[in-house]
C-alpha cells in the first residue's frame, strides 16, 4: 500500500534556515520547528540536525537515525500536509528510552498542527495601566 502523504527530505541550508523563522515545540529530548509553506504542495518535508553541544559524530549521528525513524513512524499521522519540520536533538536524544522519545516527537507534533488561538487581551484591558500610579501628589514618596 502507498503512503498518500508523500514525505521529502530538507537538504539545503536556506531550507532549515526558512523553518527556524516559523514556529517551535521542545518536547523532552527533541526540538521540532514547523514552517507552514502556503505553497499548495501537499508534502510534508523533514529535516534533521544535532549540534556538537549533544556530543562527537557517532552520538550526533545516533541522535539523527533516532529522530529520522521516529518522524518515519509519526510524521505522516500527526503532521500537517504542506509544512517543514525540523527535527533537533537535544542532549539526551542518544540515551532516551524509545518510547518516551516517540512521546516526545508525538507531542510536539500534534502541539504544532494545533492551531494557537490569538492570546486574550481582555485581561490586558480590565487592567490598570502603571503610569495611572503617579496620580499621587509629588510630595508623597513611597
Amino acid at each position: 500500500m502507498t503512503d498518500p502523504m508523500k514525505i521529502d527530505r530538507l537538504t539545503r541550508r536556506p531550507q532549515f534556515l526558512a523553518a527556524a523563522k516559523g514556529v517551535s515545540q521542545a518536547r523532552g529530548a527533541v526540538v521540532v520547528q514547523q514552517l507552514d509553506r502556503q505553497d499548495g504542495q501537499p508534502a510534508i518535508r523533514l529535516g534533521f540536525t544535532a549540534t556538537r553541544k549533544v556530543g562527537g559524530a557517532v552520538v550526533r549521528n545516533r541522535c539523527k537515525r533516532r529522530l529520522r525513524e521516529a518522524a518515519r513512524l509519526l510524521a505522516p499521522l500527526h503532521g500537517r500536509p504542506g509544512c517543514d519540520y525540523v527535527f533537533i536533538a537535544r542532549m539526551g536524544t542518544a540515551d532516551r528510552d524509545w518510547d518516551r522519545l516517540l512521546d516526545d516527537v508525538k507531542s510536539a507534533l500534534t502541539r504544532l498542527a494545533t492551531p494557537r488561538a490569538a492570546p486574550d487581551m481582555g485581561d490586558a484591558a480590565k487592567s490598570p495601566a502603571r503610569a495611572s500610579d503617579d496620580s499621587r501628589p509629588s510630595g508623597q514618596d513611597r
